[in-house]
């Protein structure tokens, strides 16, 4: 029996997660796929038992190998997925052409694919949250960075072969992740989820600075999201694998839109403080790039098939807090 699961961006912050969830299922050998420089990345893998790991550069070689015979299934995770990343052609490389590889082999191989796409397709949100996967629904979204039309690119690519009828994997699910938090996401700097960021501060019970609204209609700190805890990301991933049947794309969000404010109330609560915030002027290089507002619609998800609830906010970030950022060992 195919037993091999590859995961590209695998010691990445969801992609490890997933490694992880796999892991505990048990049933797969797994083959992470990653890039992992002289950081701390590898700490996100380092309890995992891997059969492979495996550079983004030497994928493509790899998969013509004996061992990819094997492969039951490739969960594509990989992405350059810095929203503020200004090299394109790395952008482009990464988001955009890796992906039609995999998507080739899978097709030709007759492999599962479940692939990383990005709420950030949805430009401010003007137009909806609607995941339909179709040819002229994906042409009108304009997104408002790089990323984001990296992702919208391979959605598009993904529709225009589907429409046209030629060779694609038996399985393609697309998931549009919306503001994604919870363990192993470390190494990401400045794209930290903004609970993580505001974990420290409200530990020591000093004031945490929100972005201030250039809206009039909208308060400051008032500005909503769609936040998900990682655990449901894993869950919606493992159901694809598992259902081997459903096809598109899928929101993957809690269909609910917090603001921060009740992000940093949540995180202030876990920490045992009293909510304490402050506000700052938005930095320039996001003013009319930034969304307002997101809330993952999950109509095509439940009609799909997946039934699970997702996890309120409040509970999310209480397990994030206490059973891990609170922790001595805060790794997945």
């Amino acid at each position: 029996m195919d037993d091999i699961i590859v995961v590209t961006g695998g010691a990445g912050f969801i992609g490890s997660n997933i490694l992880a969830g796999l892991e505990a299922a048990g049933g797969a050998r797994l083959v992470c796929c990653d890039d992992f420089g002289d950081g701390e990345k590898w700490r996100n893998v380092a309890k995992r038992t891997l059969w492979d790991v495996v550079s983004p550069a030497r994928l493509s070689a790899w998969l013509q190998s004996p061992a990819a015979a094997q492969v039951r299934a490739v969960v594509h995770m990989g992405a350059v997925s810095d929203t503020t990343a200004r090299d394109v052609d790395r952008i482009l490389e990464q988001n955009f052409a890796f992906s039609r590889m995999l998507w080739t082999w899978c097709g030709t191989r007759q492999r599962p694919l479940i692939y990383a796409s990005s709420a950030a397709t949805y430009g401010d949100g003007s137009l909806g949250f609607d995941d339909d996967p179709g040819v002229a629904a994906l042409a009108r979204l304009r997104p408002l960075n790089a990323y984001g039309w990296s992702k919208l690119l391979f959605d598009r690519f993904v529709a225009a072969e589907v429409a046209a009828g030629r060779r694609r994997p038996p399985q393609h699910a697309g998931l549009r992740f919306f503001n994604v938090y919870g363990p192993n996401e470390y190494h990401k700097g400045g794209q930290r989820s903004v609970a993580h960021q505001i974990h420290p501060v409200a530990a020591r019970g000093d004031a945490f600075a929100l972005f201030k609204s250039d809206r009039p209609d909208v308060a400051d700190g008032g500005q909503q999201r769609d936040f998900v805890w990682v655990g449901d990301c894993v869950d919606v991933a493992a159901w694809l694998l598992a259902d081997g049947s459903a096809s598109g794309l899928f929101n993957v969000g809690s269909g609910k839109a917090r603001s921060f404010l009740d992000l940093a109330r949540a995180v202030y609560s876990a920490c045992g403080r009293n909510l304490n915030v402050t506000y700052r002027e938005m930095p320039a290089e996001l003013r009319g790039r930034y969304q307002y507002f997101t809330e993952a619609r999950l109509d095509r998800l439940r009609a799909a098939g997946y039934a699970k609830p997702f996890t309120t906010l409040e509970d999310g970030v209480a397990r994030y807090v206490r059973g891990h950022l609170d922790a001595a060992d805060p790794y997945a």
